[in-house]
């Protein structure tokens, strides 16, 4: 009975359905993430970037990034960080200091666009990509970093600053959940660009700062390119690419009508070994010159597909 209520009080949608059904993201499934971090943390060594990212280091190591003394243990140090080995031959607790522990932030910037209520399987990518930007909200306050977060519905953009608080979550939670309901209802609007959310990071955060940028990026223009560049040259990003099977692969041999919003239709026959080779690539295309611009300005890579299991796919290259 307690804890109902603590719950209803920090996430005050206590009625909300528990299960988006792959529809939308409920706060309950967007707190189900945080059971997710012991395994995600356990995966520490395959998330390190590689060589080809400019050997990148992952936001998702776990606390401090590089190791910058070890000290006499005082009292509210945390016994995690207690080195046994140096502590058996001193005879005495010493604990181990890392250089960013101290002011280390993670942002996430959330693309809830219309682009992104598609989904073929299982869930909109949507949903998906709410999921991530949760469970990297509570891997960071396990980690005691700062979490922060920009959500952007194609329209309005809403940021949330860097904080250790735990009461924040809730409510960039609660907003999440919100925003990924209302996507249902379709909105006629010509404005989709991610670039007033990628301005609103630019402007509004230190150096120093992780950025995991959560995207289908379908609308990767020229302006958006030159906001995440400068978004690398001050803060270590993370672009991470959600997309669906059916945006890699035509649909099985038939006839299909695909309508663009705008009362234009268009049949296509997926039976067609030509029409089937160019499908897969474009999709190829769009994302070889992501990756390469991702190279380019050391922002580190990932693609997460909602078919499959979130946690695995979030490798860092």
């Amino acid at each position: 009975m307690v804890l109902n209520t603590l719950k209803h009080k920090l996430f005050m949608h206590a009625k909300q359905n528990e299960n988006g059904k792959g529809l939308f993201a409920s706060v309950s499934e967007l707190i189900a993430q945080r059971q997710n971090i012991a395994y995600l943390q356990n995966m520490h060594e395959r998330l390190v970037t590689s060589n080809q990212a400019g050997n990148v280091k992952s936001a998702l190591k776990g606390r401090g990034i590089e190791l910058e003394e070890i000290r006499a243990y005082t009292f509210g140090d945390d016994i995690r960080d207690i080195d046994w080995r140096v502590s058996a031959r001193k005879d005495m607790p010493y604990t181990k200091v890392y250089n960013e522990e101290k002011d280390r932030e993670i942002y996430v910037l959330l693309d809830l666009s219309p682009y992104m209520a598609f989904g073929s399987r299982f869930e909109l990518k949507s949903v998906t990509a709410a999921k991530i930007a949760a469970l990297i909200g509570w891997l960071s306050l396990e980690n005691k970093d700062r979490f922060g977060a920009v959500v952007f519905d194609g329209t309005q953009t809403f940021f949330y600053r860097a904080t250790n608080n735990r009461s924040t979550m809730p409510v960039i939670l609660n907003k999440i959940a919100d925003l990924t309901q209302a996507m249902l209802t379709p909105k006629l609007t010509s404005e989709c660009s991610l670039n007033s959310a990628l301005k609103m990071m630019n402007n509004y955060i230190k150096e120093r700062v992780s950025v995991f940028v959560i995207s289908s990026f379908n609308m990767l223009g020229e302006s958006e390119k030159k906001s995440l560049s400068q978004l690398s040259k001050k803060s270590r990003v993370f672009g991470v690419n959600v997309f669906d099977p059916l945006e890699k692969t035509a649909p099985i041999k038939g006839e299909y009508m695909v309508a663009d919003g705008k009362g234009k239709n268009l049949i296509f026959n997926s039976a067609n070994k030509l029409f089937r080779a160019e499908y897969q690539q474009y999709f190829d295309d769009k994302k070889n010159k992501f990756q390469d611009f991702c190279r380019r300005f050391r922002i580190a890579y990932a693609e997460v597909c909602p078919a499959q299991d979130l946690c695995s796919q979030l490798k860092f290259y």
